[in-house]
């Protein structure tokens, strides 16, 4: 198979499986979907429709984010197969190691992102209500 062919295919099965997954949890979101934080106390009742602008934002974010946590996670477990199977050979146990290091290091940047995004949504919401 020629490269670019199985970077094509690389990006569409990619492409399907964002559309699969993010579609609906993108869908709940913006539609106002109940969820814990979303019911009424009082009498049980989930309110539906009633997410402002910087909830939805905020669940958008959550999802893109939750998206990227698990490809890193796969990169990850990739990178630690091509180690295992090696079999010796230092390339493929230095690039077992670069991509293991690089998943890493992608984790710590979406968990800052997260933390970041968290902060910034909750002050604006703070300041609106």
């Amino acid at each position: 198979m020629k490269k670019t062919t199985k970077y094509a295919c690389a990006s569409l099965l990619t492409l399907g499986t964002v559309a699969l997954v993010g579609t609906p949890a993108l869908a709940a979101v913006i539609s106002g979907v109940p969820t814990l934080s979303s019911i009424n106390s009082a009498n049980g009742s989930a309110v539906f429709g009633s997410a402002t602008l910087s909830e939805i934002i905020s669940g958008v974010i959550s999802v893109i984010l939750a998206f990227l946590g698990v490809i890193t996670v796969l990169i990850i477990l990739w990178g630690g197969f091509i180690w295992m199977t090696a079999g010796g050979e230092p390339d493929k146990v230095e690039k077992a190691k670069k991509m293991i290091y690089s998943g890493i290091i992608g984790l710590i940047i979406i968990f800052a992102a997260y933390a970041i995004a968290n902060f910034v949504m909750s002050a604006i919401q703070g300041v609106t209500k």
